[in-house]
């Protein structure tokens, strides 16, 4: 499938957007790397990371503070290279319990299941992808709220049915920078 991605540098007059290559990424320190290159001073760097139909993420770096994530599905970026390096990450920050807790629920659900057909359409809990990762919203979703867009409406444009291309068009005209997106997309 194919990605696409792009550096948002904030500066004092806006931002500056430029597509880039992610082949050299293996990690989340890689990712911050490449980010901070981008940077102006300390300013704020998003990368944005869209695997065409299937999720995007967004990864803010803030100097040399620990790079915060958003991801539209995990599950969905579970299954894919560069998406796997950011839910391994989240997984890892959420601790390993949080994530055993759901694989316990999912045993449950499935012994119930089994017991009566009824209990299919209760609603018991996240639904869980490889890797124990819940499909669905992961991450910060607060990414982008010094920026005007507040958790809600980010989480909204992540869910069923969203198309990750349109949402970062969507996130990138609330930032501002919808235009010059578009121009490097």
């Amino acid at each position: 499938m194919a990605y696409f991605a792009a550096v948002l540098a904030r500066t004092e007059d806006g931002w500056d957007v430029s597509e880039t290559e992610l082949d050299s990424v293996e990690s989340l320190a890689d990712l911050a790397d490449l980010a901070r290159e981008a940077a102006q001073e300390d300013d704020s760097v998003l990368v944005f990371i869209e695997q065409e139909d299937a999720w995007f993420a967004i990864v803010r770096v803030d100097g040399e503070e620990d790079p915060r994530i958003f991801v539209s599905d995990g599950a969905a970026a579970a299954r894919s290279s560069y998406g796997s390096v950011l839910t391994d990450e989240l997984v890892e920050q959420a601790g390993e319990s949080e994530f055993d807790d759901l694989d316990s629920l999912v045993a449950e659900l499935d012994d119930e299941d089994s017991a009566s057909e009824e209990e299919e359409d209760e609603d018991d809990g996240p639904a869980v992808g490889p890797g124990g990762v819940p499909v669905g919203p992961l991450g910060d979703s607060e990414i982008l709220a010094e920026f005007g867009l507040a958790a809600k409406d980010l989480v909204d444009l992540s869910g069923e049915g969203a198309v990750p291309g349109d949402a970062l068009a969507e996130i990138a005209d609330a930032l501002g920078c919808g235009e010059i997106l578009e121009a490097v997309r």
